[in-house]
């Protein structure tokens, strides 16, 4: 999001279980723990990510604040982000989308990521995985698409040579920075990075790109 022009929410996609849209990983003793949001989904496996709802059922917002609490509450940046997290805990939510939103956008917010963000549902883009992404380029009269190293495996670059749209794979390679406890896990939410790094945190971010697919 920090480098592109423009971010578009893929919202009108296909869920898929055991994927990063209703979960991500926080640092513990142990190594890493998951933070899921559960969502019904029983025979519904056809649901798009806009139409998910979450299960309210399980007392999964308390569970998430005290693992927050628990093992961040020494951090330098602990006071400063864990307010607002708390707050986001204690509405009610029944879409999964609507959660995903108001977070990230505090989260583009703390990190001063200032990038207009859209919904893929309000471009009326239909078609699916490569199809679909051409569709979004040409209807915000896009010159470039980044995205994803593993976007490459789906991915026609001829198709968007054809549209005249450059593809561009982000090539994340992971910086490392201090954490809570001994030793280094990649690749966990940010809450972890802005806890330990606060207003530095984008900067830390910054360090890991690179480009192309492996």
């Amino acid at each position: 999001m920090a480098w592109a022009d423009r971010f578009v929410y893929l919202d009108d996609v296909q869920f898929t279980r055991r994927d990063w849209r209703n979960r991500n990983r926080i640092r513990t003793s142990e190594g890493s723990s998951w933070l899921t949001v559960p969502v019904l989904q029983k025979k519904r496996f056809e649901q798009s990510l806009r139409d998910t709802r979450i299960d309210n059922s399980v007392s999964w917002r308390s569970k998430h604040c005290e693992s927050l609490r628990h093992h961040y509450r020494k951090a330098p940046y602990f006071d400063l982000y864990f307010p607002r997290f708390e707050s986001i805990y204690n509405k009610e939510w029944e879409f999964l989308v609507d959660l995903c939103y108001e977070s990230l956008d505090y989260l583009r917010s703390a990190l001063g990521i200032d990038t207009p963000t859209q919904k893929s549902s309000d471009l009326n883009a239909g078609g699916a995985k490569g199809d679909k992404i051409i569709r979004i380029c040409d209807a915000l009269e896009a010159t470039h698409y980044l995205t994803g190293d593993k976007s490459a495996d789906y991915l026609d670059p001829q198709v968007f040579i054809e549209h005249q749209v450059e593809l561009e794979y982000h090539g994340y390679k992971h910086p490392e920075y201090i954490q809570q406890y001994p030793g280094f896990v990649p690749y966990l939410s940010v809450v972890d990075l802005m806890f330990n790094h606060g207003d530095r945190s984008l900067d830390v971010l910054r360090q890991g790109r690179s480009s192309g697919p492996e």
